[in-house]
Order: C-alpha cells, then sequence, then structure tokens
C-alpha cells in the first residue's frame, strides 16, 4: 500500500535553515494511473489531460455550463459559409521557454497536430485546409467542409498550443519535457511515480496562480488515494470509489465534488481487427445483441456504484439534448439473448477473452459483467492488465472484448466519431461503416442543434444495434479534497483546473 507520508515538523524545521523551498505552497494530486506521453498531439489518456490542465493552455476552454471561453484566443468569427474562422489572439503571452506566443506560433501547433506522425489530434481538427497568418495576433483557419465541433475540438488537446522552437528541437522527444503556455512548467517526471511542476512566472494570467508548485501522483488503488488524502500525505484526489462518498462526506476535514460525466464506459468488441476477431462475437450482430440483452444496467450501477453513477446505452448520456429517447437503455432479457445465440448457431458456452485495465472499478464491473453474460451462455476469461498496457493491446488488436472509457467531450462529435468511423484512431476494433461515416460529416456539417440530432439518431439506429461498442453507464466526476483547498470548482469534463487554487 502506497503512503504518501507529509513532511515531518523536525524535518521541516531543519530544513528551512537551508532552503527557503519549503515556505512555497505545494499542492499534492493523487491520480488513478499514470499519464501516457505528454505531448499533446500523441497523447491519449485521461490522467494526462489532467496534467495538462496546468502546463498548456489552450486556444478556448469550456465552463461548468460547458459554453466555450477564451484561454489563448480573444474572440473568433466564422464567415457565413462555415469554411473560414478566424481567431483573434491574445497579446503578451509567453511560452515556458521565453518564446513569444503569436499567430506563427498558433500556426505552427495547429499544423504539428494535423502532420505529426502518429497525432491522435488529426481527426479531431482534420477539416481544416489551411491556415493563414493575418497578422501578428490572427489566424484564420481555412476549412474544407463546414464542420461545427470545431471550436469544441480547440477546448482540449488539439487546441493547446506548443514553443515551435522547443518542439523543433526536441522532435520525437518533446513528450518527455513539454514547453507550453500554461500557468505551471514540468519540472520532473518519474514514470509510474510523480510528475512535478512549478509555477511559470511569466504566464499570462499570473495573479490568479497561488500555489507554487504541484505534484501528481499516480496511484492505481482508489482505496489507497483516499487514504493518503485523509491522512494528509495528498490534497485532492480524482476518482473516489462511488462507495466512498459516505466516508468522504463523513471526514469534517474533506470535501467531496460531484458531476455527470460527458464520457462514458463501454465494452469493446474486436469486429475486424486482426485474427482475435474471428470469434462469433467479432463477426455475428446477433451475438452481439444477445450479449447486450444479458447485462442489467441499472443491477450493474447499484452493485459497483450504490447508484451513483448513470446506466446508459449511447456515446451521451440520458440528460444529454443530443439523447436519443428512441433507443432507450435496453432491458436484461436472458431469454431473448439465449434465442439469438441460438439463431446465431453458437454452441454454448462461448468462450470470451475479456481485457480489463488494472483499476479497482474496472475490476469489479468486469467480474459483475462476467457474472451477469455467463446466464445467458458467454464464458468470460478475465485478463486484468496495467491501463497503458492493455491500450496498446486493444491498438493491436490483441483483445476479443476490452473494457474501455472515453473521458467525454462537451460536442457529441468528440464521444463518437473518433471511434465510430472508419480508420478513426481509437476505432480498435477497425469497424467500418461508409453510410455511418458520412452520416457523421452530415452532423458536423450544420450548426442547427435539431439538424444534428435528427441526424445521430440515424447513426443510433444503426450503430448500436450493429457496431463494435456497448456502451454501459456514464460516470461521475467524483473528486475529493482537503479542507486547506479553496477554490476548486468542477467541470463535467471532470478535469482539475489550477488557476484561482489556494491553499490555506
Amino acid at each position: 500500500m502506497r503512503i504518501v507520508r507529509p513532511i515531518t515538523l523536525a524535518a521541516a524545521l531543519g530544513l528551512a535553515a537551508t532552503s527557503a523551498a519549503l515556505a512555497q505552497s505545494h499542492l499534492r494530486i493523487g491520480l488513478g494511473d499514470d499519464p501516457d506521453v505528454l505531448d499533446p498531439s500523441l497523447s491519449r489518456t485521461y490522467t494526462a489531460r489532467m496534467v495538462f490542465a496546468s502546463v498548456c493552455d489552450k486556444l478556448f476552454d469550456i465552463d461548468a455550463r460547458l459554453a466555450i471561453v477564451p484561454q489563448l484566443a480573444l474572440a473568433h468569427e466564422t464567415s457565413a459559409d462555415g469554411l473560414a474562422v478566424t481567431i483573434k489572439l491574445r497579446p503578451g503571452v509567453k511560452f515556458h521557454d521565453g518564446e513569444p506566443f503569436d499567430a506563427e506560433a498558433a500556426k505552427y501547433s495547429l499544423e504539428r497536430h494535423l502532420n505529426l506522425k502518429g497525432s491522435f489530434r488529426k481527426p479531431e481538427i482534420g477539416s481544416i485546409d489551411r491556415i493563414d497568418v493575418i497578422d501578428p495576433l490572427t489566424i484564420k483557419l481555412h476549412l474544407k467542409a463546414p464542420f461545427s465541433p470545431l471550436l469544441a475540438q480547440l477546448t482540449d488537446r488539439a487546441g493547446m498550443m506548443v514553443s515551435p522552437k522547443a518542439a523543433e528541437a526536441a522532435g520525437d522527444k518533446f513528450g518527455l519535457k513539454p514547453v507550453c503556455a500554461g500557468p505551471y512548467k514540468l519540472v520532473e517526471r518519474v514514470q509510474q511515480d510523480r510528475i512535478v511542476v512549478e509555477k511559470f512566472a511569466d504566464y499570462w494570467n499570473k495573479d490568479q496562480v497561488f500555489i507554487d508548485r504541484i505534484t501528481y501522483l499516480p496511484i492505481v488503488d482508489s482505496t489507497v488515494r483516499l487514504a493518503n488524502l485523509r491522512s494528509g500525505g495528498l490534497d485532492l484526489v480524482e476518482r473516489v470509489l462511488a462507495t466512498d462518498i459516505k466516508t468522504v462526506r463523513g471526514n469534517p476535514k474533506l470535501k467531496l465534488s460531484k458531476v455527470v460525466s460527458l464520457g462514458w464506459f463501454g465494452l469493446l468488441i474486436n469486429t475486424a481487427n486482426g485474427p482475435k476477431s474471428d470469434n462469433p462475437l467479432g463477426r455475428d450482430p446477433r451475438v452481439r445483441r444477445a450479449f447486450d440483452l444479458a447485462i442489467d444496467r441499472e443491477a450493474l450501477n447499484q452493485v459497483v456504484f450504490d447508484g451513483e453513477f448513470v446506466p446508459g446505452n449511447q456515446w451521451v448520456s440520458p440528460q444529454n439534448p443530443y439523447y436519443q429517447a428512441a433507443f432507450p437503455v435496453p432491458k436484461r432479457d436472458i431469454a431473448k439473448a439465449r434465442a439469438l445465440l441460438k439463431e446465431a448457431g453458437v454452441t454454448t458456452p462461448l468462450t470470451i477473452d475479456f481485457l480489463v485495465s488494472n483499476t479497482p472499478e474496472g475490476r469489479a464491473v468486469a467480474e459483475v459483467v462476467q457474472s451477469m453474460v455467463a446466464e445467458a451462455g458467454f464464458e468470460l476469461k478475465l485478463r486484468v492488465t496495467e491501463v497503458a498496457t492493455a491500450l496498446k493491446q486493444g491498438e493491436d488488436g490483441a483483445f476479443q472484448l476490452y473494457m474501455n472509457a472515453w473521458s467525454g467531450r462537451s460536442d457529441p462529435d468528440g464521444n463518437s466519431v473518433i471511434y465510430q468511423t472508419c480508420g478513426a484512431p481509437q476505432n480498435m476494433a477497425r469497424y467500418c461503416d461508409k453510410e455511418i461515416d458520412a452520416w457523421h460529416q452530415e452532423a458536423r456539417a450544420s450548426t442547427d442543434p435539431a439538424v444534428r440530432k435528427a441526424v445521430y439518431e440515424k447513426i443510433a439506429r444503426k450503430f448500436l444495434p450493429e457496431g463494435w461498442i456497448l456502451y454501459l453507464y456514464h460516470p461521475q466526476n467524483l473528486i475529493a479534497h482537503s479542507d486547506r483547498l479553496e477554490g476548486y470548482s468542477p467541470v463535467p469534463d471532470g478535469l482539475i483546473r489550477v488557476v484561482g487554487l489556494k491553499l490555506k
């Protein structure tokens, strides 16, 4: 059990005589896993986004109501035909290496997202055809076609700006020490142990940065994270277990933040990525439908999450205005599931290799699903694997069934296209349906919510019964912190925004 112990008083007094460093405020954040590469173009993990929130500012951000607000951009204007977006940039901004942030740097960053080998941002902003520098603080994005989710994409990693000088010098090593324009700069990373950032003296909004140093500590076991928070070894922890809500609320020295996530948690089925896809579950939509009918989402929510999460069957939650009420969360029906398996000619029990990321809630969900589907004739063989390793195996097609989560985006396009379209980076099953691709492009071309929702209805009608993802639920973003921490405000994306935070 990993315990992060606070510095003792005696040690602190001894060190204070030789160093003023201990007078600095120090925020310690417990993460649910170790982030992957800290390069905004190449990163994929949720916890990397947590770290980026302190290191790499974006052109835009979102607020608690999901409204798009300026960050490194000050304003934008979209042409009447939707084919050009002009963005005015904030003056007086510097990167961590002292280089100025200007239109040339913004153009460089966006083109890097588009062109860097292996970039996961390219499909997010691939609608950009070219970028013009209008003046030192203005860029103009020319689009291949109207793309309504563009600004929403620029509120996340695709909108993060990097120092051209540093990126060129570092090459493929940039992710080891990213140089951005955020409130903190990276000073140290030890894999699987810690990430340390320090306040950037020349930050454009430095008057709102009150904490000198932040240390991110990856602690996979949420029980251990909470124990460290209770003992004073940590100041804030993310992904508190739903079953620990009462414990947090019962501690007068702790505070709990709770908001429904933008993301989803689901089961990914390998339908076309290598030999592992060659099985009844991967080949036959009837078998996938049978598997889906064997799951009781509400019971899963009650057993694992004390009823605190939101059962769901789509890429947005039932609370979202884009949710398709015509396709409600399915009720469990074992008899129908068995009938579908029989119709598909499947001899039961059907053994399935089940890749599971090694997190406490992930394991708990996997075991409940394993028990539920067994009643219909599925025998799941759980293969519990470290998070980053499981992700790599998913990419390689080394799975038949893989339980994974998407942390969510404010626009529904960000929750769907990257998984559902042909050749998309998160499409680990290599599922491909040209009709669904065309519908997604149709949804992207409109700024009318009613039009977009009607298009998503067509997608749901086809993808939900035939696609490669079985959506299970939408988490609550549960964050607990010490009462010493002031100014924390939850946003549905779950990211920890550090500007404005104070430690008493």
